[in-house]
């Protein structure tokens, strides 16, 4: 038995029973019979339930998003806007997913071949809780789609949203085991990863979780997709348009509370412009307005739990030992920590070397060009970098010395439905959402045809 808190003011919401690993198993032996059934639909009955889901979503959406805000604390408009975003996702597949999963078809000198697009079975998803809905929806709805059934691992943290989301799916008319919530401990995964009927893993998480679900999984021969944290640079150019740049900062680091994978999160300014983006920057974060995640005016609600503010708390004061200096926020309260901007930084630094998974900028000055990219490339994560400047073209032909999943050119590094999607080094393999995603669960089947 274990409790949900709300992480604003630490009163209870609501108390939730592990399933037993008995319990498990049959949930997914029954996600299999549900799978032989339904990768006999065609596309386009996949479709209309699809379609279903998004009226689902889009009718409940100020329900689904106060059961975030309530839960793990992220700002009502911001939850409403993920919300939003899952409703595009299932739209653009509508579009797309017929196209994508035709059989293509190849010259071959006296014969026939082509290939084709087949389901693999029952897939279990392993999600976090910092996008409760938009990670389950990035990696179920283009699964399902492919004619996949799935079984989903949720945080416990967001119990609460795991089963609104099955319950939407149930509202769209979903017959039971295409999409089943899975209420199991994080001890109790690998049992289910080693049973027979579970096909591949996808897993959204910490470096340490993924290692395990892909030590399990590779044991077994079964596919694994691991989308693990990051710690994005930001570089700022010497001719990059500064108020840009600073909007554009102030939104990549702190969106969610700073609890994202793809938040920028180390910020190498050119030195010729350090200080005035420096001192813009820092007005911009001190006009944030933490608070209570319903009130729409909030921009920074509280970090999921109180440990983890404890955890950003140790990384800063452990970086400031070391000689690093706070010139903004700094101080925790609870599950809130102050946004917060650091300078002074080291490359040995907690704050540099490792994730900092909250509202906490770095901002450090680089010389020259060459030294940006080794500092950006100084981490053992490699999701994505963002690079502000006003020479566009000069810059794509300098994108391979970033070792990164997406690189974004003036703009924040962002997850969108017609792009693919993961990293390389430790923030994992495999790729989500676009075309890509679509095709990570399915077998590409060749056929080849010889008239006789």
């Amino acid at each position: 038995m274990f409790s949900i808190n709300n992480p604003y003011n630490q009163t209870f919401l609501s108390e939730h029973q592990y399933i037993s690993d008995a319990a498990a198993s049959h949930i997914v032996n029954e996600s299999k019979k549900s799978f032989l059934k339904w990768r006999l639909k065609s596309i386009d009955e996949r479709l209309k339930l699809i379609k279903n889901l998004i009226f689902a979503f889009g009718k409940n959406q100020d329900l689904l998003a106060k059961k975030c805000a309530l839960e793990m604390g992220k700002p009502i408009k911001e939850a409403l806007a993920e919300v939003k975003k899952c409703i595009l996702l299932c739209e653009y597949y509508m579009e797309h997913a017929e196209s994508y999963l035709k059989n293509e078809y190849k010259a071959v000198d006296g014969a026939q071949a082509y290939i084709r697009y087949d389901p693999l079975g029952v897939i279990l998803g392993v999600m976090p809780w910092n996008f409760p809905y938009w990670q389950v929806f990035r990696f179920a709805i283009p699964a399902i789609i492919a004619g996949n059934t799935v079984v989903v691992k949720h945080a416990s943290n967001v119990a609460g949203c795991a089963i609104l989301i099955e319950d939407m799916f149930r509202e769209a008319g979903f017959d039971d085991g295409i999409y089943t919530n899975l209420l199991i401990s994080g001890k109790q995964v690998k049992k289910v990863i080693e049973n027979p009927d579970i096909a591949a893993v996808s897993l959204t998480g910490s470096e340490k979780a993924g290692a395990d679900v892909a030590a399990t999984a590779a044991a077994l021969i079964k596919k694994s997709v691991l989308e693990l944290g990051g710690s994005n640079a930001f570089l700022v150019l010497e001719d990059a348009d500064i108020n840009k740049a600073v909007a554009t900062a102030v939104k990549a680091r702190f969106q969610n509370t700073g609890q994202s994978c793809i938040a920028a999160k180390r910020f190498l300014v050119h030195e010729s412009v350090y200080d005035a983006f420096l001192e813009k920057f820092t007005a911009k974060v001190k006009q944030l307005k933490s608070g209570n995640p319903l009130d729409k005016e909030t921009d920074i609600g509280p970090l999921a739990r109180i440990d983890l503010a404890e955890d950003i708390e140790k990384q800063v004061n452990d970086s400031v030992a070391m000689g690093a200096r706070v010139i903004v926020g700094g101080n925790r309260n609870d599950a809130f920590y102050e946004p917060t901007v650091i300078t002074e930084i080291t490359t040995d630094m907690p704050v540099f070397k490792e994730e900092v998974f909250g509202p906490v900028a770095t901002v450090m000055p680089f010389k020259t060009f060459d030294e940006a990219v080794e500092l950006s490339n100084g981490t053992e994560f490699g999701l994505g970098v963002t690079i502000f400047t006003n020479d566009v073209s000069g810059i794509q032909d300098k994108l391979y010395l970033f070792e990164e999943g997406a690189v974004f050119i003036n703009a924040m590094v962002k997850s969108d439905p017609a792009l693919p999607f993961g990293g390389v080094k430790k923030s994992g393999y495999g790729r989500e959402l676009a075309e890509n995603g679509l095709k990570e669960f399915v077998n590409v089947k060749t056929v080849f045809i010889q008239q006789s």
